[in-house]
């Protein structure tokens, strides 16, 4: 291994060096997703919302611990303003259904030939709900809103985010564990990728060696996702069609995650394999400040729109581009993550939503320099009653990224 973790070692050693760092993680148990239903009880009284339909997915294991994915049928929860929480599914999957569930509920379900739309109505009929605002988990597909609605036109359908974001915006301790570990993780899978590094290798290699190192520290699934690139291909944020091998003295961009109990990490590391050149310093350097002034940025009950501000105000002075133009930086200067890897607050000029405690960001104001490369820091932080905090410390240097020699 190179003295600053660059190349040096092969995948083999590699992954033999690594360990499961998820034995000892304390899943989300049922006492906190049933305050998370009350949470999300008291936010609809006070919306006079009578109901909300959370479909399967992230919101569905938020709010009741079951493991489901979408697909053409319905598969959800309905939480009552009111009352205990209640499911909708297909007949023939309720006893899957109940395997998964943490918080138990009755299954209102349906045969094949049945309308599901009309069960979910009839269940709010049985509960007494026959009007009133009821409120749509926002990633439903369209047509299970659109089916609700034609037999229901005397419900007026609303967008549940008020409910949802409401909700998972502001992460719990327990939350806050899980994302720690994850990322924990994730780092160590980009030390060890760093190391194995040779003039030839692809990304397609690359990225391999990343979703099973990803497996060895504990992550099921391996890679939730992988971009790996060099040279002039790190200039585009998510990528290229054909991606070159690497090259000496080639900017080296990897951005990568997996997941703990589903919750996401994702973290970009760029660097240089070989010797960096003034420029490819320069513009690192910019981006360290551009990161380390969006943290600065982001203190409790200012709107989150002030992290993107800060470093769009910066950029100009060191000669790059205005706003959105390149070179410069093309995309938001960072998102919320939890569950979904994107998601509510986003730092970014229009979101004024107030930063609170628990709220969880990516911070990755990435220059891009068309024809030349692209430079990407991201580490993400939470909020605590002090103000911000790292999950992982940003990246010490172009020379040295993971600080060895610090």
């Amino acid at each position: 291994m190179t003295n600053n973790g660059i190349g040096g070692s092969s995948a083999e050693l590699e992954l033999a060096k690594l360990s499961n760092m998820a034995l000892d993680i304390k899943p989300i148990d049922a006492v906190e997703y049933k305050q998370r239903i009350e949470k999300a009880q008291a936010i609809m009284q006070a919306n006079d919302i009578v109901a909300t339909y959370v479909n399967a997915g992230t919101n569905l294991y938020y709010f009741t611990g079951t493991r489901w994915y979408a697909s053409e049928r319905m598969v959800g929860a309905i939480i009552p303003a009111v009352g205990e929480v209640e499911y909708i599914a297909p007949h023939f999957e309720i006893s899957t259904l109940e395997q998964f569930m943490v918080i138990n509920g009755k299954v209102n379900s349906w045969h094949e030939h049945v309308n599901p739309y009309q069960t979910f109505v009839d269940a709010l009929s049985a509960k007494g709900i026959t009007s009133g605002k009821v409120a749509i988990d926002e990633s439903t597909a369209f047509f299970i809103a659109n089916g609700i609605k034609q037999v229901a036109p005397e419900f007026d359908l609303v967008d549940a985010k008020v409910v949802t974001a409401g909700c998972r915006m502001q992460k719990s301790d327990n939350e806050i564990a899980l994302l720690q570990r994850a990322k924990d993780m994730t780092l160590q899978v980009h030390k060890a990728a760093a190391r194995i590094l040779y003039e030839g290798i692809t990304t397609k290699e690359v990225e391999e060696f990343i979703n099973n190192a990803h497996k060895a520290v504990g992550a099921p699934a391996g890679s939730y996702f992988c971009i790996v690139l060099f040279g002039e291909d790190s200039a585009y944020p998510h990528g290229v069609a054909n991606p070159n091998p690497l090259a000496m003295n080639d900017i080296v961009l990897i951005d990568t995650g997996c997941k703990v109990q589903g919750y996401n990490s994702d973290i970009t590391r760029t660097y240089v394999f070989g010797e960096a050149s003034e420029r490819q310093t320069q513009i690192w350097n910019y981006e360290k400040q551009a990161q380390r002034l969006a943290f600065e940025a982001a203190q409790l009950g200012q709107p989150c729109s002030v992290a993107d501000q800060a470093v769009r105000d910066y950029l100009p002075t060191v000669g790059l581009g205005e706003n959105y133009s390149i070179p410069g930086l093309p995309h938001r200067t960072g998102h919320g993550i939890g569950l979904d890897i994107h998601e509510w607050p986003y730092l970014v000029l229009n979101d004024k939503t107030p930063l609170a405690v628990g709220m969880c960001f990516s911070n990755e104001p990435m220059i891009c320099i068309p024809g030349e490369f692209g430079i990407r820091h991201e580490d993400h932080f939470y909020m605590t009653k002090d103000g911000p905090k790292w999950f992982t410390e940003p990246a010490h240097s172009i020379s040295d990224p993971f600080g060895y020699n610090a």
